[in-house]
């Protein structure tokens, strides 16, 4: 007995085990949410200015979505996700209807030649940003329902791409070739970590891949879009402006950048500098030692994120480890295209930072995601800690 104690004190609980909502996850997110705000701050004090307004405008308004989007993640940390998973279905219905409502003319709102916006009174609503979120619970309840079928039958596979398929399609007629992009590559990804086997799963990414593909061949201005990013060099006062310029704001920043504020490429030279290329911004003011933080800080979010899936997948909480699976993809996937554009790996494509881009909705979505995830190491720890008496301690 004596015995018994003794190991107990000497071996000691994990940090982690201390707290029902993940320390490490809601420190790694607060870390990357303050980055976002001062950079969007510095980045857009001079856009703000020019239009005659408030230099802090587009923080102000960050700040609120923020604001908004912790009202949004409260919520959704207490929602059983038993709750969520039965509710799925109807989400991935109001995704669809609110995709559809965009393409109606005097619903959805045009802006630089994409419908993408639903007008709900003063707000403005990026359908594709719920959209992705309603994508990874279907998917996750799907692979719970269908276990059997998505490890052995084609039509386990087919099923839930054939839905996908249907959305990215409506996200192509906005046209929003990034988001459609963005939630194929995460579902292909829930359904191999959901069992889909190998070949399979290799064969049908190549198709994926090829419509894709055929997408960019067939559009002039995405072929344009991918020709220019292999030389930005060659036009670079026209289709090479973008790329050149934040190549441009890199070389500036060296290894420690120009300092906090002193960005010049944000000076009207860099287009989109305080949503998709701030990326750019913070390599030329906190330099080569700024960017790799930023990426460091990604990393780490994908590796909890991952980590917490995995703990509910060994304690047999299959749907709550496929939310943060698919959390965590979305995040990475989005993080992984905007670096990859701004450093010229990847072709230009309008896709926000996670967190640190100016953006009210996604901002506000994945605040929820985060909390979704906060919810998944919640129950997954109330599931294993045990009371006195030997019984799991209930969930609220």
């Amino acid at each position: 007995m004596n015995q018994a104690v003794s190991l107990t004190f000497s071996r000691g609980p994990r940090f982690s085990d201390r707290y029902l909502y993940d320390p490490w996850l809601i420190a790694i997110t607060a870390t990357i949410v303050t980055l976002g705000l001062v950079m969007v701050a510095s980045a857009s004090i001079a856009v703000a200015a020019r239009d005659g307004g408030d230099p802090y405008h587009f923080l102000w308004r960050q700040g609120a979505a923020l604001a908004l989007g912790a009202g949004g993640g409260f919520v959704a940390l207490k929602i059983p996700l038993a709750l969520v998973e039965r509710i799925s279905g109807a989400l991935i219905l109001i995704a669809f209807l609110m995709l559809l409502l965009v393409l109606v003319p005097g619903v959805g709102r045009e802006v630089n030649g994409a419908m993408r916006w639903v007008m709900l009174g003063p707000l403005t609503l990026q359908a594709s940003e719920p959209a992705k979120l309603a994508v990874i619970l279907y998917i996750a309840g799907f692979l719970v329902r269908h276990e059997v079928q998505v490890r052995t039958q084609l039509s386990g596979f087919l099923k839930p791409m054939a839905v996908v398929t249907v959305l990215a399609g409506l996200l192509l007629c906005e046209p929003d070739f990034g988001a459609a992009v963005v939630i194929l590559t995460t579902v292909l990804g829930m359904l191999f970590l959901g069992g889909i086997p190998f070949l399979r799963f290799t064969l049908w990414g190549a198709v994926a891949a090829s419509a894709l593909a055929s997408m960019v061949l067939i559009a002039p201005y995405r072929m344009q879009r991918l020709m220019t990013f292999r030389d930005p060099w060659s036009d670079p006062y026209n289709t090479g402006f973008q790329l050149s310029q934040a190549l441009i704001a890199f070389g500036r920043g060296e290894w420690l950048g120009v300092g906090l504020g002193n960005s010049v490429q944000k000076l009207f030279y860099l287009p989109e500098v305080h949503t998709d290329f701030i990326f750019a911004v913070i390599g030329e003011e906190l330099g080569l030692v700024g960017a790799c933080t930023v990426i460091a800080l990604f990393f780490l979010l994908l590796m909890r994120i991952l980590h917490i899936g995995g703990r509910a997948a060994a304690n047999n909480q299959r749907f709550a480890a496929n939310v943060a699976y698919g959390v965590g993809l979305l995040i990475a996937i989005e993080a992984f295209v905007n670096i990859g554009v701004n450093l010229g790996i990847l072709p230009t494509k309008g896709l926000t930072l996670p967190m640190i881009s100016y953006g009210s909705n996604s901002m506000v979505m994945l605040c929820v995601a985060i909390a979704l995830v906060l919810r998944v190491s919640f129950e997954t720890q109330a599931a294993t800690r045990r009371n006195p008496t030997g019984f799991p301690v209930p969930l609220p």
